[in-house]
């Protein structure tokens, strides 16, 4: 009979416990049986019994402030064997009696007619106030407590249900749409999947079952919340997760997931079993396996790729169907160039740029795709600009210039720290030809390093900013025209405002441009440069 009270309201609840101790206190009726009902609620609502006797101390000691006065200081304990209830009015043991409600002195307190002996100051002593009776008032005051301490654990019990299940599957039942955001009955407690978090075109009606992966659980002031997606890249791959065994068992690891969600995905695969094919486990017999998922997806497509660690052969795989002729990896700045045929390159793109991005988030590269004939035109613009660097630079004749940067010597830089015999190792160049262009090299750099002085000055860059380990003055030069010429603005920037980097824009990739992007600086390079700056200034 009394958990169909519980079950109803918070306010329901509290309204029945402080109906039983009402009638408890103002009759005498058996006190095991509030202990009886405490055990039926702590068990039903998952709640600490301690939790719930204390909120009901709470609520007796204020519906006692209510009676005997707030200027006392009262004490209500509920005992946890017998179930006697008892108030008591506290007071404190002092040298001198400032507040007469709430203090005793020493000689007072040790006297006989309080009946306590070898009391010291700072002791409490405590008088036993008569029952109460429950009035409106104090009766509206207590239910409050008790509701209030009981609609927080139970929070914090669904907030420590549900830390767990991170990064896990969840089911429940769509319960209402808000604003374009739908909010999902888990049982015990709601989660919410986000508008930009449900797949494409994809209609969630009152009543629908649904799945999705909770990627977060907040927990807050007003209580918590649970964060569910249908769109997260995990959610694909929980559900290879929970239909394929060898997944689950920890033969084939999900090496990394890309998804655009309703339309395409990749996912790579790897298997420890090296006599177990990966692509084929997660496929099934007839495409059984591969088929649920696409399914609770909407029809999304999937490529399920083999992982190896040779990264030209995963890139062409990852860009499949298109047939790949040449991959160039820049391991430094995360960059690969692919090189294909005229007819194979939309098959490498794909459909507004679909399959090329999705290889990109797959393997954690940037790819550019060129053409062979567009390649070969960089090529050779490329060594053109290198050798008129050299030509006017270094004031040598064309033929010099093709032939050093056809050796590798493809800036200033490297011939003025270059060795004469690194140089006259070149078919045709001398000893004494090679000493001479080191010399002038280093004569360029000093008179470039001169001007730019002059030019940093005219500039105002800031000395704290000039002597930052690892900025050259070429990188000085670029951050004053683009008017960053303190060291706090500097420290301000991110690593893609120096380097440069990707962003995506109503689904479709943009480069973004960095202010030192021609310095070839690498991400941890610039990560190291900003950290330095705000270090010193963190310092100063």
């Amino acid at each position: 009979m009394y958990l169909s009270y519980l079950e109803e309201t918070e306010w329901a609840f509290a309204h029945f416990f402080l109906g039983r101790i009402k009638t408890m206190l103002n009759r005498g009726l058996d006190k095991q049986e509030l202990l009886r009902i405490v055990d039926s609620v702590a068990t039903e609502k998952s709640i600490d019994k301690e939790l719930i006797l204390s909120s009901m101390e709470m609520a007796i000691q204020k519906a006692a402030y209510s009676k005997f006065g707030l200027d006392n200081e009262i004490e209500a304990k509920i005992d946890r064997e017998s179930g006697d209830i008892k108030i008591q009015k506290v007071l404190q043991v002092v040298e001198k009696v400032e507040d007469p409600v709430r203090e005793i002195s020493l000689k007072d307190a040790n006297s006989g007619k309080k009946n306590n002996n070898s009391l010291k100051i700072g002791d409490k002593i405590y008088e036993e106030l008569p029952q109460i009776d429950f009035g409106r008032i104090a009766a509206q005051s207590a239910k409050q407590v008790i509701s209030q301490r009981v609609k927080e654990a139970e929070k914090n019990r669904q907030y420590e249900d549900f830390i767990d299940k991170q990064n896990q599957i969840l089911s429940g039942i769509v319960k209402r749409l808000e604003y374009g955001n739908v909010i999902v009955d888990l049982g015990r407690a709601e989660g919410i999947i986000r508008k930009e978090e449900l797949i494409q075109r994809e209609i969630l009606k009152n009543g629908d079952r649904v799945k999705a992966y909770c990627y977060e659980v907040k927990k807050d002031v007003k209580g918590h919340q649970i964060f569910l997606s249908r769109a997260h890249p995990q959610f694909l791959a929980r559900l290879f997760f929970q239909e394929v065994p060898e997944i689950y068992e920890g033969i084939i690891e999900i090496k990394s997931v890309a998804r655009d969600p309703g339309s395409r995905a990749k996912i790579c695969v790897y298997s420890k079993d090296s006599s177990l094919d990966p692509v084929g486990a997660c496929v099934g017999m007839r495409g059984s396996r591969v088929q649920t998922v696409v399914n609770e997806l909407h029809g999304e497509k999937i490529d399920i790729i083999k992982w190896t660690e040779d990264l030209p052969t995963l890139v062409a795989e990852s860009l499949s169907p298109a047939e790949i002729q040449k991959v160039l990896i820049d391991e430094q700045n995360k960059r690969i160039d692919v090189i294909l045929s005229e007819e194979n390159l939309s098959k490498a793109i794909g459909r507004r740029g679909q399959n090329v991005r999705l290889a990109s988030k797959l393997i954690n590269y940037e790819i550019d795709i060129l053409t062979d004939k567009e390649d070969s035109e960089r090529r050779q613009a490329e060594f053109k600009e290198r050798t008129e660097n050299l030509i006017n630079n270094l004031e040598v004749d064309e033929t010099l210039g093709q032939l050093l940067v056809s050796e590798n010597f493809s800036s200033v830089e490297e011939i003025a720290n270059s060795k004469v015999e690194d140089i006259s190792k070149i078919e045709g160049i001398e000893d004494s030809t090679a000493q001479e262009l080191i010399e002038r090299a280093k004569e360029y750099l000093e008179k470039e390093k001169i001007e730019v002085s002059k030019k940093l000055k005219k500039l105002g860059i800031e000395d704290q900013l000039i002597n930052l380990e690892g900025i050259t003055q070429g990188m000085l030069v670029v951050l004053g025209e683009k008017n960053i010429k303190k060291l706090q603005d500097f420290a301000d920037l991110s690593s893609d405002e120096l380097i440069g980097g990707m962003d995506e824009v109503k689904g479709k990739r943009i480069k973004i441009n960095g202010y030192l992007e021609d310095f070839a600086l690498t991400r941890e390079e610039a990560d190291n440069l900003i950290m330095n700056a705000r270090k010193l200034i963190y310092n100063n």
